[in-house]
């Protein structure tokens, strides 16, 4: 007959031990350096074509514009003539455009979306994250506390 194997003594929780080795959880919102800087690339680019277009007459070609027409009681805003844009106004209009494209495509195409879809983020939950690099440290151009503070 053999002899009962002693039961493990009680592990005191505050003695030291082995250090666990246990991975921290996925984080999606944990963007990567380039990542962010990306999206504040594309974030300055949006912000200068806007800035841009606002400086612009608002047809690239000359147009003789349209007067204020109301037909049946639909009124249909008329628009002045237009001389459209200098060769620099669109040149400088399709750098910026080519410049975003780019950028944007670097965000939507970056790594980290593949890594998010690996680590079985999908659906709205990689929307959100998508969502929340506009807004993370480090890819928004501006911060909200920043104007406040130069305000």
């Amino acid at each position: 007959m053999s002899t009962p194997a002693p039961a493990p003594a009680a592990k005191d929780p505050s003695a030291p031990g082995p250090a666990t080795t246990e991975p921290a959880p996925f984080d999606p919102h944990a963007f990567p350096a380039d990542l962010r800087a990306a999206q504040r690339t594309a974030a300055e680019l949006y912000a200068a074509l806007h800035a841009h277009q606002a400086t612009l007459p608002w047809s690239r070609e000359p147009d003789p514009g349209w007067p204020d027409e109301t037909e049946r009681g639909r009124e249909r805003p008329g628009r002045p003539a237009s001389p459209g844009w200098t060769d620099e106004e669109a040149a400088e209009f399709d750098r910026l455009m080519e410049e975003l494209r780019g950028a944007t495509a670097a965000v939507q195409t970056h790594p980290w979306w593949k890594r998010c879809k690996a680590e079985g983020i999908e659906g709205p939950a990689l929307v959100q994250a998508r969502q929340a690099l506009k807004h993370a440290k480090g890819a928004v151009p501006l911060a909200r506390e920043d104007v406040d503070a130069a305000a």
